[in-house]
């Protein structure tokens, strides 16, 4: 039978070969196959299309997105807002809302101060409180050197402070100030209120004093007789007392010299006869003007 030929190729009129049940053999030319093939996902991926067009595209529909995103933006965040006021709503009507607030370790002049720092009100979701932001705000009144602020569920706002210690009253170009140990101003301290505190004067006094002040508390027969401790040339301190006299202190060795008035008031009951001066700027010696009195 002469052979048929289509598109310019002859086709053999011989029978195709029988298919054996057998496995097929592989030609030379193609790729071996796994058993189970390939998956549907990962020859989807090797059919991606990465043409300068389709890139283009990406890029136009990504610049959309944006676009849409940031005309809607204030839309989104009044959205915010009305999801978190009815979180709020959710929270309160659980009863989880601020009725209490218990401020510890306050003065009675520190205590306004810290409730205005706090300005919360009764009846706000206690949940919705930011405790850092309200322990800041305490730590800014002037009366607090540290603050801790606590959410004690379902109800009340505990606000634990711990305030400057109280060192001295600092007398400067007429002005009277509440120093505390490091020598700082208290803010909103009255001066007037703290009578039994030391009184220190001059320039450099408030910076000056927390290394005098402690060796004349150990000293309570010498600090009960002491009207003001004088600050001479931001070197060194004169402490007047009550009676008139005067101790001169020197610039160096402060303790050193308090032992020897010490040991000179044991002897002669110095601080009960009287003087009008005892100077211990020297070290070693003693110098000592009697009074009127004496």
């Amino acid at each position: 039978m002469p052979a048929v030929v289509r598109g310019g190729r002859r086709a053999a009129s011989a029978p195709a070969p029988k298919r054996s049940g057998g496995p097929r053999s592989q030609g030379r030319g193609r790729a071996p196959q796994s058993a189970g093939g390939v998956p549907g996902k990962m020859a989807a991926l090797g059919r991606l299309d990465l043409s300068p067009r389709a890139v283009v595209i990406c890029i136009c529909a990504g610049v959309a997105v944006l676009a849409l995103v940031m005309a809607t933006g204030s839309r989104a965040e009044r959205i915010g807002q009305s999801m978190a006021s009815g979180m709020d709503g959710v929270t309160t009507g659980l009863g989880l809302k601020l009725n209490r607030v218990h401020i510890t370790g306050a003065s009675d002049e520190a205590t306004p101060a810290i409730q205005r720092a706090l300005d919360v009100e009764a009846g706000q979701p206690i949940t919705s409180l930011d405790l850092a932001a309200l322990k800041a705000s305490v730590e800014q009144v002037g009366w607090v050197r540290e603050a801790r602020v606590v959410r004690l569920l379902p109800d009340t706002l505990i606000v634990e402070v711990t305030e400057h210690d109280r060192l001295a009253v600092w007398q400067s170009a007429g002005r009277t100030f509440v120093i505390d140990s490091e020598g700082r101003v208290i803010p909103g301290a009255d001066a007037g209120r703290y009578p039994n505190l030391p009184l220190v004067v001059g320039t450099g006094a408030d910076g000056a004093a927390g290394a005098l002040l402690p060796l004349l508390a150990q000293r309570p027969r010498l600090m009960g007789r002491i009207d003001a401790i004088v600050r001479v040339d931001e070197r060194r301190w004169d402490l007047r007392l009550r009676d008139g006299g005067i101790i001169q202190l020197p610039a160096l060795n402060q303790e050193a010299a308090l032992i020897q008035l010490d040991a000179l008031d044991q002897r002669e009951r110095l601080l009960e006869l009287g003087f009008a001066r005892i100077d211990l700027r020297t070290e070693g010696q003693v110098a000592v003007r009697p009074g009127a009195s004496a």
